[in-house]
């Protein structure tokens, strides 16, 4: 029989899609971002990708939320992290959950004080304000740093999960998540 809950052996199907589902949409959102950076302001392709970056920011938003309650419930079912390796295994994933809340936090912050508000899938989540909330702006300002360091933990977790686990320890990690 089938469990949707991840065991030792591997991680379960939910655990697996929004793993998967997750790294293709931060694919994209670090491809907008690297399109917005780098492109001229008239390139057509820079503002193609840019249109989907809101949306996209707020779709892994609410994908972290699930997938952080997700993986709590499924810790007891999960091989356990032990020596040193480990403890920066789990170090890792906390800055990594940690900048996928903060990054996005702090745009929505100056989404909900700004003249511009905020709209996802045409539902208004904050109307536009007459006049901005400066205080709500000045966390935003690292919003762009903090999302380039995120890119970097997120290739550091690519490393590790394809040179550590899969080349050097060959513990079989990675092939429990491909499933």
């Amino acid at each position: 029989m089938t469990t949707y809950k991840d065991t030792p052996e591997r991680y379960g199907p939910i655990t697996r899609f929004l793993h998967w589902g997750m790294a293709v949409l931060f694919a994209a959102q670090f491809a907008s971002a690297a399109a917005h950076w780098a492109l001229p302001r008239e390139n057509a392709l820079r503002e193609t990708l840019w249109s989907y970056h809101v949306t996209l920011g707020v779709t892994l938003f609410i994908l972290v939320f699930l997938r952080g309650i997700w993986g709590l419930l499924n810790i007891p079912s999960r091989p356990p992290h032990s020596g040193a390796m480990g403890q920066a295994a789990v170090a890792g994933h906390v800055a990594l959950y940690a900048l996928m809340i903060l990054v996005p936090s702090v745009r929505l912050l100056a989404a909900a004080g700004g003249e511009r508000g905020l709209t996802y899938l045409g539902l208004t989540i904050f109307p536009p304000r007459e006049t901005e909330i400066a205080w709500t702006q000045v966390p935003a300002e690292w919003h762009g740093e903090m999302g380039w360091i995120l890119a970097l933990l997120i290739l550091g977790h690519i490393a590790m999960a394809t040179i550590w686990h899969h080349l050097i320890n060959r513990d079989g990690v990675l092939k429990r998540m491909a499933g």
